[in-house]
């Protein structure tokens, strides 16, 4: 499994609408996605603008390819991209084996 987290900053005094828009894309956008398996959402407390969105994948392609090649990636980019005060960083990452005592 691959876990993508975008950080990504809204305009003030947007979070409502963003947070509804952000609910809409993953029930009827995301979840249509190849090797989607969920996603959360994480409000900051001190800095209100920000958001920490995780989406995992069964693969980065999944995303990387697959998803953001698709008319898809342009429907999600419709639905969230006018609320961003700029482009969201976005980074993967996998889970390493943990070794045990």
């Amino acid at each position: 499994m691959i876990l993508e987290i975008a950080d990504i900053r809204i305009q003030p005094g947007q979070q409502a609408a963003f947070e509804a828009a952000i609910r809409q894309g993953l029930a009827t956008v995301l979840s249509r996605a190849r090797g989607f398996r969920g996603a959360s959402l994480h409000h900051g407390i001190e800095s209100p603008e920000r958001y920490v969105l995780q989406v995992q994948w069964d693969t980065l392609e999944d995303h990387t390819e697959g998803f953001r090649g698709s008319p898809l990636f342009t429907e999600w980019r419709g639905l969230i991209g006018g609320f961003f005060a700029g482009a969201p960083l976005v980074e993967h990452f996998t889970l390493p084996p943990l070794a045990t005592a």
